[in-house]
């Protein structure tokens, strides 16, 4: 075997390997690349050529083959009701006092855990507007009396 095959055939390994221990799509492309140039060597003898056969067959590679498994690998995000939370309003059910970490929130229907951004302690009965969302947990602040009526 040829002294370029075995360079080519080495590289093959090495990117597979990359692979394999990334699995992340980093260096198929090469590998293939490195595949078409080790199979080119067997025939033609000049390294450049070679060298040309890996680059173009990696590029194309590349372009053809990521949009395609970025499409099917990439895990599709699940849409949830969860987002219309946020700027909503809701009652408090049970009193929000962070240190205590208890405070629960009724929101269109639904009773969420809740905290306040600032500590301040919310009774039971207030109105509250959803800020924000952190994990399973409402970020909600007070909602003024004089904006509630108008």
């Amino acid at each position: 075997m040829p002294i370029p095959s075995i360079l080519w055939l080495a590289a093959l390994i090495a990117l597979l390997v990359l692979e394999a221990a990334t699995v992340g799509l980093v260096s198929l492309w090469f590998a293939l690349g490195a595949l078409a140039a080790l199979v080119t060597s067997f025939f033609v003898h000049n390294i450049w050529v070679q060298f040309g056969v890996f680059l173009a067959v990696s590029l194309v590679s590349l372009l053809i083959i990521r949009p395609l498994a970025r499409r099917y690998v990439t895990p599709r995000q699940v849409a949830t009701n969860a987002d219309r939370a946020v700027g909503a309003e809701g009652v408090v059910t049970e009193a929000i006092d962070n240190l205590k970490a208890a405070g629960q929130v009724s929101v269109r229907g639904a009773v969420w855990t809740a905290r306040t951004e600032d500590d301040a302690v919310i009774p039971a009965g207030t109105t509250v507007r959803v800020l924000r969302i952190e994990g399973v947990k409402l970020i909600v602040t007070p909602v003024p009396v004089s904006a509630r009526q108008g």
